[in-house]
């Protein structure tokens, strides 16, 4: 069916490209897993948001963002400086007076050592605005994590619905695999009492041999599914996982008509858009005062020679002030930022308009998906119940001899196949249940 091929393509277009991003030993990442363990969405997905690079590159950037908020407040700080030199004059200035005689105005050896205070004490609200964007900045790494977190989310739980399904989707192929045996054994025995045919035995056949085909299909596809959930717990892919669980997901508590307007207030991508448009506005006030004068003051003492009359003596020293720093010409760059300021807040604008548009599309889309796979249910297991039935009536028939070793097979085919079509259902009734949570920003508990 196509809601099989759509799941399989969507997990692993979503999942292979990262499938070789993780590193680290399972000992690294501090994960115990044997092969008889079996595993829970929770403790998958707290193991993923943990662990997974992506969240650790996150969490880096909001450490890197708070460094730069950090260094913006040093503008309120004073400088301080310690220096020490030494200078070698020669020759030194001299000077000879009649009567009062020789006078050498400077050593030949000067030695300077002192310490010089800077403080600025109003930059006309330069420092203050930068301090402001970097919180800014430090705001959108935040959400950019809860983004990681999203993302990562709804990856791992579509691999670990597309890994339970595949799990008991070999279960009902072996045991389709095992009646078939049963039934090759059967037709064998009447066929050596002249009482069934080689062809019998040859439809029986290729009805096991495609089984089995479709056994090693769905095997494939399990450790296929299964590396990719290793890559995300942050193990050897060839592992051998388990999952466990069940179907049963909780769907939002919002009335239908409400879930766009829950969306738009509660999903990261929203308030991403908005913090960048706040972003770029205090990127303008920022360099609209970055031509601004700055009025500090300065303090230097310490102990240096030189000094009359002993030239040789280290004498204290100290030296203080006031000054002002203006910028007349700055080559257009002030105005040439201020545009560029102007047009990122036009962008982020249309970016909140997109991001609004693309978020209700999608609910709209996840919802419609969701109140489709509850159908599918429904009709899922009428079609099972219908088989049972059917297979009962085969079953009744063969016996009595009115249908033939194929009809039986046939029912128990149709049965299988529809046992198959209800796990199915349900897997993309998980799914979509959680593509609907996660599309209104409800998060997955």
């Amino acid at each position: 069916m196509k809601s099989k091929n759509a799941i399989f393509c969507l997990v692993f277009a979503s999942c292979t490209g990262m499938l070789f991003h993780v590193s680290g030993s399972p000992q690294q990442q501090g994960i115990s897993i044997s092969a008889d363990d079996s595993l829970s969405l929770p403790r998958i997905l707290k193991q993923v948001l943990a662990s997974y690079p992506t969240v650790d590159k996150a969490q880096e950037a909001i450490q890197a963002a708070e460094a730069g908020v950090g260094l913006a407040k040093s503008g309120y700080y004073p400088n301080i400086t310690a220096n020490a030199g030494y200078t070698r004059i020669d020759p030194v200035p001299e000077l000879t007076i009649p009567v009062l005689g020789h006078f050498i105005m400077a050593p030949n050896n000067n030695y300077n050592a002192g310490v010089s205070v800077y403080e600025n004490v109003y930059d006309f609200e330069k420092t203050r605005r930068n301090v402001q964007f970097e919180k800014s900045n430090k705001e959108l790494s935040e959400k950019n994590l809860d983004l990681v977190r999203q993302h990562l989310t709804l990856l791992t739980s579509i691999s670990y619905y597309t890994l339970i399904y595949l799990q008991e989707a070999i279960k009902i192929k072996e045991n389709q695999i095992s009646t078939l045996q049963k039934h090759i054994d059967f037709v064998t025995r009447k066929e050596q009492t002249g009482s069934a045919t080689q062809y019998e035995i040859l439809s029986t056949q290729v009805r096991l041999s495609n089984a089995e085909n479709q056994k090693v299909d769905l095997e494939a596809s399990r450790q296929t599914q299964q590396a990719i959930l290793n890559s995300f717990l942050g193990l050897p892919v060839k592992t051998p996982l388990k999952v466990q669980g069940s179907f049963v997901s909780s769907q939002p508590e919002i009335q239908p008509d409400s879930l766009i307007i829950f969306a738009l207030d509660h999903r990261s991508e929203m308030g991403m858009a908005r913090l960048r448009e706040k972003h770029a506005q205090l990127h303008l006030r920022s360099v609209r005062v970055m031509d601004n004068p700055t009025l500090g003051v300065f303090a230097e003492g310490g102990f240096k020679n030189g000094y009359f009359p002993d030239l040789s003596a280290f004498t204290p020293n100290i030296a203080a002030g006031i000054g002002l720093n203006a910028s007349i010409f700055d080559a257009t760059r002030r105005r040439n930022s201020i545009k560029m300021a102007t047009s990122q807040i036009s962008m982020a604008k249309s970016d909140i308009e997109q991001t609004s548009r693309d978020i209700s599309t999608e609910v709209y889309q996840n919802e419609t998906n969701l109140i489709a796979s509850v159908k599918k249910i429904d009709q899922s297991m009428l079609q099972v119940k219908q088989a049972y039935e059917a297979l009962n009536l085969a079953a009744v028939s063969f016996k009595t001899g009115a249908i033939t070793n194929l009809d039986l097979l046939d029912a128990e085919t149709a049965l299988e196949e529809s046992r198959v079509n209800l796990l199915r259902a349900r897997i993309d009734y998980a799914i979509d249940v959680v593509r609907l949570n996660i599309s209104v920003g409800k998060p997955i508990e």
